[in-house]
Order: structure tokens, then sequence, then C-alpha cells
């Protein structure tokens, strides 16, 4: 069978792949393998690489969604860190040239220079490294145009949270890029069925002029992760508490960033923290202003 061509599975067929290789679902990696086709189908049409893009995966599995990526055209550079799966991706995807296979750990690569830029990431990620991929896709260049990514529903819920129902990692990837839940999936479309829903994420990153500069965006995110040390109470306590800087100045930078000192953190959307983080300016490592600060 050739490794580019499309691939409609079920759970039977899955189970039998899975026997036929000798390998198995391993829950400490967080394998739930996709199969159902409607779903494969429907983040390889959110993805639609044109020929010859340069496309991320991460956790390719099986193949399936490689294997829809090569036909496209897409040139592919899949990380697994499963060594039973690297090999069966090895064997069936022998003698296609558009793809690079690299087996290890995907927080232990630098991601965003595996791949030249311009690229995209598509993926169905392992629930349990959500975070740590997107602050690694996200936080340094160069960033990927786009990403794709299948995640934990109530993750992907999270990351497109409105204010009121933010958190740190709300924040952080809505400051990098649009987000849009782009389909919920349920739990049967998996062998073995997770005990969650998931849902297909579409990230478009920002332009970089659109950004802070390096030591400011630090300065913003040490604002950002005290201020959801206690995300319930009301954002002035918590800041003057966790920072910690005088309660005077808080109360000051709160009223120039036109923020009801009231509020939880969780309320507050990325252009107030980014208001407030000017408003509050110096912060210093260790979350107090720098010497001389007023």
């Amino acid at each position: 069978m050739s490794g580019s061509a499309p691939v409609h599975v079920d759970p039977d067929t899955v189970r039998a792949t899975l026997r036929a290789a000798g390998l198995r679902a391993r829950h400490a990696l967080s394998q739930n393998f996709l199969a159902d086709p409607d779903v494969l189908d429907a983040i390889l049409a959110e993805a639609d690489p044109p020929p010859g893009r340069r496309v991320l995966e991460i956790g390719p599995g099986l193949g399936l969604l490689t294997g829809g990526l090569l036909a496209a055209g897409a040139q592919v550079t899949a990380v697994e860190l499963d060594r039973g799966l690297a090999a069966f991706l090895r064997e069936r995807f022998e003698g296609d040239d558009a793809l690079r296979l690299i087996e290890g750990d995907a927080l232990d690569q630098d991601l965003v220079r595996l791949v030249a830029p311009p690229y995209d990431v598509v993926a169905n990620l392992p629930y349990h490294i959500t975070s740590p991929i997107l602050h690694a896709l996200l936080g340094t260049p160069p960033r990927p145009d786009r990403l794709v990514l299948m995640v934990q529903r109530e993750v992907a819920e999270r990351i497109a949270a409105p204010p009121g129902r933010m958190s740190y990692l709300s924040v952080f990837v809505q400051y990098h890029a649009r987000v849009r839940i782009a389909l919920r999936v349920p739990a049967a479309a998996f062998e073995p069925e997770p005990a969650v829903e998931s849902a297909v994420i579409v990230v478009v990153p920002y332009d970089a002029d659109d950004r802070l500069d390096a030591e400011t965006e630090d300065e913003l995110w040490r604002l950002v992760q005290a201020g959801f040390r206690e995300r319930r109470k009301m954002i002035h306590n918590v800041l003057s508490r966790q920072l910690p800087v005088d309660a005077g100045r808080v109360t000051a930078a709160l009223a120039a960033a036109n923020i009801d000192p009231d509020r939880r953190p969780q309320t507050l959307a990325v252009g107030e923290w980014l208001a407030l983080r000017e408003a509050l300016a110096p912060i210093g490592p260790d979350g107090r202003g720098r010497r001389g600060a007023a």
C-alpha cells in the first residue's frame, strides 16, 4: 500500500493494525488513536496544505494524518516518541521522501527550528503535553503560520475562553494568536476511547509587528502569572499580595488602565492585561518594581 494514499479507518481496523504490528496503546503516553474517517477528513480540510507546504506533525501515531498530508503534497516532519510506532511509520512510509521522521520526545526538541519557515503544524496532540507544546510553538520565533490541533475539549474551551472564563493559558495563546474551535470530537472517534471528549482548534499567530519586545513580554507574563495565582479573588488584592508591590501603586495602575479593582483576574481580556502592564511597569524579575520605580 502506498504510504501517501489516504486511509479511512474504524476502531476494528485500528485494533487489527496495532495487533499486526505487535503494538498497543500506551496510556502513559496519552495514546488514543483516531478511528473516525469523518473527523480525519475534517482535520485535513482545516489544514488544507498546498503542494510543497512544510508541515510539522507531533505524535503521528499510526500515520493517518501523516498519510493525508502527504497525499495532499505536503512536506511533513513528524516527531514520534514511541519506538514501536516510529518503526511502524518508517515501514509504512518507506520510500516516501516527503516524510522526515524524528524519533524522540517533542518536549526535548527545538520545535520552531525543526522546519524552515514558512510552515504549519497539524497534530493530534497527546493531551498531557498540550500546554508545553503551545508554549514552545508560540513563545519563540520562527512561529508557524497556522496550527490545526486536536486537544482535550476542556483544554480547547480554556484556550478559546472569553473574558469571564480566562486562565493563564487563555491569555498566553490569545496574546499570540487568533483561536477558534473548529470541531468537537466525541470519545467514540478514538481507539481506545479516552475518558474525555476532544476538539480541533485552529490557531493563527499574529504578525511579529504586533508583539512586545522580549523584555516587556517577560514583564507581561510575570504580571499575568501573579494574577492567576488567585484567579477568583479581586485583582487589586491579588496583585498587592502576589507581585508584591505597594498597594497604592496597584490602585493607581488599575485606575490608569480603567480596570475596576474589584474585578477578578479571569474577567480581564488580553488588551486589559497589556494596559495594566504598561501602567504598572517596571516590574522586576522577582515581581517587584526595579530600584527607582515609583
